[in-house]
Protein backbone atom coordinates (compact mmCIF):
# COMPACT_ATOMS: atom_id res chain seq x y z
CA UNK A 1 0.00 0.00 0.00
CA UNK A 2 1.57 3.40 -1.00
CA UNK A 3 2.77 6.11 1.19
CA UNK A 4 0.12 9.14 1.15
CA UNK A 5 0.99 12.29 0.99
CA UNK A 6 0.62 14.38 3.69
CA UNK A 7 -1.98 16.49 3.20
CA UNK A 8 -3.83 15.95 0.64
CA UNK A 9 -7.43 14.56 1.26
CA UNK A 10 -8.05 11.17 1.34
CA UNK A 11 -11.12 9.67 0.16
CA UNK A 12 -12.46 5.91 0.95
CA UNK A 13 -15.87 3.99 0.50
CA UNK A 14 -16.98 0.70 1.18
CA UNK A 15 -18.02 -2.13 -1.37
CA UNK A 16 -18.33 -5.42 -1.02
CA UNK A 17 -19.26 -6.71 -4.38
CA UNK A 18 -17.77 -6.74 -8.19
CA UNK A 19 -20.37 -3.93 -9.35
CA UNK A 20 -19.78 -1.50 -6.53
CA UNK A 21 -15.93 -1.99 -6.42
CA UNK A 22 -15.74 -1.33 -10.39
CA UNK A 23 -17.98 1.75 -10.08
CA UNK A 24 -16.30 3.17 -7.49
CA UNK A 25 -12.91 2.85 -8.93
CA UNK A 26 -13.81 4.40 -12.02
CA UNK A 27 -15.08 6.96 -10.35
CA UNK A 28 -11.89 7.70 -8.78
CA UNK A 29 -11.85 6.37 -4.78
CA UNK A 30 -8.36 6.86 -3.41
CA UNK A 31 -9.36 3.59 -1.02
CA UNK A 32 -11.81 1.06 -1.59
CA UNK A 33 -12.46 -0.58 2.19
CA UNK A 34 -13.92 -4.55 2.29
CA UNK A 35 -15.44 -3.75 5.89
CA UNK A 36 -17.12 -6.08 8.20
CA UNK A 37 -19.72 -4.31 7.89
CA UNK A 38 -21.28 -6.04 5.06
CA UNK A 39 -22.54 -8.26 8.10
CA UNK A 40 -24.79 -5.29 8.69
CA UNK A 41 -25.66 -4.04 5.39
CA UNK A 42 -25.85 -6.70 2.97
CA UNK A 43 -26.05 -9.81 5.30
CA UNK A 44 -28.86 -8.47 7.98
CA UNK A 45 -27.01 -8.88 11.22
CA UNK A 46 -27.68 -7.19 13.79
CA UNK A 47 -23.83 -6.33 14.17
CA UNK A 48 -20.29 -6.84 12.83
CA UNK A 49 -19.99 -9.58 15.21
CA UNK A 50 -20.56 -12.65 13.59
CA UNK A 51 -18.97 -12.10 10.14
CA UNK A 52 -16.43 -15.01 9.12
CA UNK A 53 -12.95 -15.20 7.19
CA UNK A 54 -15.17 -17.18 4.57
CA UNK A 55 -17.63 -13.53 4.18
CA UNK A 56 -14.64 -11.02 4.05
CA UNK A 57 -12.73 -13.43 1.62
CA UNK A 58 -15.70 -13.75 -0.73
CA UNK A 59 -16.28 -10.06 -0.62
CA UNK A 60 -12.73 -9.08 -1.22
CA UNK A 61 -12.16 -11.22 -4.45
CA UNK A 62 -15.23 -9.85 -5.85
CA UNK A 63 -14.42 -6.51 -5.44
CA UNK A 64 -10.57 -6.62 -6.27
CA UNK A 65 -12.12 -8.47 -9.83
CA UNK A 66 -13.51 -4.73 -10.21
CA UNK A 67 -10.62 -3.06 -8.82
CA UNK A 68 -7.74 -1.30 -11.47
CA UNK A 69 -6.56 1.62 -9.37
CA UNK A 70 -7.56 2.04 -6.39
CA UNK A 71 -5.75 0.90 -2.91
CA UNK A 72 -8.27 -1.78 -1.54
CA UNK A 73 -8.03 -2.56 2.31
CA UNK A 74 -10.55 -5.56 4.27
CA UNK A 75 -11.43 -5.89 7.78
CA UNK A 76 -9.96 -8.85 9.65
CA UNK A 77 -13.18 -9.90 11.02
CA UNK A 78 -13.90 -10.81 15.10
CA UNK A 79 -11.70 -14.05 16.51
CA UNK A 80 -9.76 -13.70 13.34
CA UNK A 81 -6.72 -12.48 14.96
CA UNK A 82 -6.76 -13.44 18.49
CA UNK A 83 -3.64 -14.71 18.34
CA UNK A 84 -0.68 -13.72 16.89
CA UNK A 85 -0.18 -15.96 14.49
CA UNK A 86 -3.84 -16.44 13.18
CA UNK A 87 -3.52 -12.82 12.57
CA UNK A 88 -0.54 -13.27 10.48
CA UNK A 89 -2.48 -16.55 8.72
CA UNK A 90 -5.47 -14.78 7.90
CA UNK A 91 -4.56 -11.46 7.16
CA UNK A 92 -2.29 -13.64 3.83
CA UNK A 93 -5.54 -14.84 2.89
CA UNK A 94 -7.07 -11.92 2.64
CA UNK A 95 -4.18 -10.40 0.52
CA UNK A 96 -4.39 -13.42 -1.67
CA UNK A 97 -8.28 -12.43 -2.31
CA UNK A 98 -6.99 -8.86 -3.42
CA UNK A 99 -6.52 -6.94 -0.26
CA UNK A 100 -3.50 -4.47 -0.36
CA UNK A 101 -3.84 -4.36 3.40
CA UNK A 102 -5.77 -5.93 6.34
CA UNK A 103 -7.31 -3.74 9.10
CA UNK A 104 -7.86 -4.94 12.76
CA UNK A 105 -9.33 -3.15 15.31
CA UNK A 106 -7.99 -2.07 18.90
CA UNK A 107 -5.04 -0.39 20.38
CA UNK A 108 -2.91 -1.25 23.17
CA UNK A 109 -4.97 -4.80 23.55
CA UNK A 110 -3.82 -5.59 20.03
CA UNK A 111 -0.52 -4.47 20.14
CA UNK A 112 0.82 -7.97 19.43
CA UNK A 113 -1.09 -8.61 16.36
CA UNK A 114 -0.15 -5.57 14.93
CA UNK A 115 3.79 -6.03 15.77
CA UNK A 116 3.25 -9.19 14.15
CA UNK A 117 1.84 -7.77 10.97
CA UNK A 118 4.93 -4.99 10.75
CA UNK A 119 7.53 -7.40 10.84
CA UNK A 120 6.16 -10.02 8.45
CA UNK A 121 5.66 -6.84 5.92
CA UNK A 122 2.18 -7.36 5.50
CA UNK A 123 0.48 -3.89 5.38
CA UNK A 124 -1.86 -3.06 7.64
CA UNK A 125 -4.37 -0.03 8.64
CA UNK A 126 -4.92 0.31 12.04
CA UNK A 127 -8.25 1.45 14.02
CA UNK A 128 -8.63 3.26 17.12
CA UNK A 129 -11.91 4.89 19.07
CA UNK A 130 -15.15 3.17 18.90
CA UNK A 131 -14.80 -0.49 17.74
CA UNK A 132 -17.60 -2.19 16.05
CA UNK A 133 -16.90 -5.55 16.98
CA UNK A 134 -16.66 -4.64 20.94
CA UNK A 135 -20.17 -3.39 20.41
CA UNK A 136 -21.88 -6.01 22.99
CA UNK A 137 -19.39 -5.79 25.59
CA UNK A 138 -19.07 -2.00 25.11
CA UNK A 139 -23.34 -1.90 24.96
CA UNK A 140 -23.62 0.09 22.35
CA UNK A 141 -21.71 2.91 19.50
CA UNK A 142 -19.95 5.04 22.05
CA UNK A 143 -18.13 8.25 21.24
CA UNK A 144 -14.38 8.22 22.53
CA UNK A 145 -11.52 10.83 22.93
CA UNK A 146 -14.16 12.57 25.68
CA UNK A 147 -11.56 13.11 28.68
CA UNK A 148 -7.82 14.17 28.75
CA UNK A 149 -6.42 10.70 29.81
CA UNK A 150 -8.89 9.44 26.39
CA UNK A 151 -6.88 11.61 23.90
CA UNK A 152 -3.10 11.08 26.12
CA UNK A 153 -4.03 6.56 25.56
CA UNK A 154 -5.35 7.51 21.68
CA UNK A 155 -2.26 9.60 21.08
CA UNK A 156 0.61 6.69 22.53
CA UNK A 157 -1.64 4.28 20.68
CA UNK A 158 -1.54 6.05 17.05
CA UNK A 159 2.24 6.52 17.53
CA UNK A 160 2.63 2.77 18.10
CA UNK A 161 0.81 1.92 15.40
CA UNK A 162 2.79 4.07 13.00
CA UNK A 163 6.19 2.80 14.73
CA UNK A 164 5.15 -0.40 14.23
CA UNK A 165 4.75 0.09 10.24
CA UNK A 166 0.62 0.99 9.88
CA UNK A 167 0.15 3.09 6.54
CA UNK A 168 -2.90 4.42 7.88
CA UNK A 169 -5.34 4.81 11.10
CA UNK A 170 -8.88 4.49 11.06
CA UNK A 171 -10.78 7.17 13.85
CA UNK A 172 -13.93 6.25 14.64
CA UNK A 173 -16.99 8.01 16.38
CA UNK A 174 -13.66 10.04 17.80
CA UNK A 175 -14.22 13.43 19.46
CA UNK A 176 -13.31 16.09 16.78
CA UNK A 177 -10.72 17.89 18.55
CA UNK A 178 -9.25 14.75 19.59
CA UNK A 179 -8.63 13.28 16.59
CA UNK A 180 -7.57 16.53 15.46
CA UNK A 181 -4.88 16.32 18.09
CA UNK A 182 -3.80 12.82 17.07
CA UNK A 183 -3.65 13.43 13.53
CA UNK A 184 -1.09 16.11 13.99
CA UNK A 185 0.81 13.51 16.48
CA UNK A 186 1.54 11.36 13.69
CA UNK A 187 3.05 11.24 9.78
CA UNK A 188 0.64 8.76 8.30
CA UNK A 189 -3.00 9.68 7.58
CA UNK A 190 -5.80 9.25 9.56
CA UNK A 191 -9.39 8.23 8.09
CA UNK A 192 -12.13 9.56 10.00
CA UNK A 193 -15.65 8.12 10.35
CA UNK A 194 -18.02 10.42 12.55
CA UNK A 195 -14.80 12.20 13.84
CA UNK A 196 -15.14 15.76 12.86
CA UNK A 197 -12.83 17.17 9.52
CA UNK A 198 -9.61 17.66 11.37
CA UNK A 199 -8.63 14.33 10.04
CA UNK A 200 -6.75 13.31 6.68
CA UNK A 201 -8.99 11.93 4.91
CA UNK A 202 -12.58 10.23 5.61
CA UNK A 203 -14.61 7.27 5.11
CA UNK A 204 -18.33 6.28 4.81
CA UNK A 205 -20.51 3.07 4.19
CA UNK A 206 -21.91 3.59 0.62
CA UNK A 207 -25.08 1.83 1.48
CA UNK A 208 -25.70 4.32 3.84
CA UNK A 209 -24.57 7.07 1.19
CA UNK A 210 -27.14 5.71 -0.89
CA UNK A 211 -29.91 5.21 1.31
CA UNK A 212 -29.95 1.71 0.92
CA UNK A 213 -30.65 1.07 4.27
CA UNK A 214 -32.95 3.63 5.67
CA UNK A 215 -33.67 1.59 8.65
CA UNK A 216 -30.41 2.59 10.01
CA UNK A 217 -29.22 5.85 9.47
CA UNK A 218 -26.25 7.09 11.07
CA UNK A 219 -26.09 10.58 12.41
CA UNK A 220 -22.58 11.39 10.41
CA UNK A 221 -24.59 10.80 7.35
CA UNK A 222 -26.89 14.15 6.68
CA UNK A 223 -27.96 13.07 3.24
CA UNK A 224 -28.28 9.72 1.04
CA UNK A 225 -29.24 9.60 -2.20
CA UNK A 226 -32.65 8.19 -1.19
CA UNK A 227 -32.02 4.63 -3.37
CA UNK A 228 -34.40 2.59 -1.54
CA UNK A 229 -37.25 4.74 -1.93
CA UNK A 230 -36.20 4.37 -5.80
CA UNK A 231 -36.80 1.25 -5.83
CA UNK A 232 -39.66 0.67 -4.05
CA UNK A 233 -41.55 2.88 -6.45
CA UNK A 234 -39.90 1.27 -9.56
CA UNK A 235 -41.06 -1.51 -8.15
CA UNK A 236 -44.61 -0.06 -8.23
CA UNK A 237 -44.31 1.60 -11.31
CA UNK A 238 -43.55 -2.01 -12.39
CA UNK A 239 -46.87 -3.90 -10.44
CA UNK A 240 -49.10 -0.63 -12.08
CA UNK A 241 -47.80 -1.56 -15.50
CA UNK A 242 -48.29 -5.52 -15.27
CA UNK A 243 -45.36 -7.57 -17.09
CA UNK A 244 -45.09 -4.71 -19.95
CA UNK A 245 -43.21 -2.07 -17.83
CA UNK A 246 -40.40 -4.47 -17.39
CA UNK A 247 -39.80 -4.87 -21.04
Amino acid sequence: MRKWPKGQPLLALTAYDYPLGRILDEAGVDLIHVGDSLGMVVLGMPDTTEVTMADMIRATGAVARGRKRAMISADLPAGSYDTAEACLKNSRELLAAGADAVKPEGGEESRSQWEALGKAGIPWVGHLGMLPQKVREEGGYKRKGKSPDEVKKLIQEAKGMEKAGACAIVLELVDPEASAEITKSVDVPTIGIGAGKGTTGQIRVTHDLLGLTPWFKPGFVKKDLGFAGKIAAMVKGFRKSGSAGLG
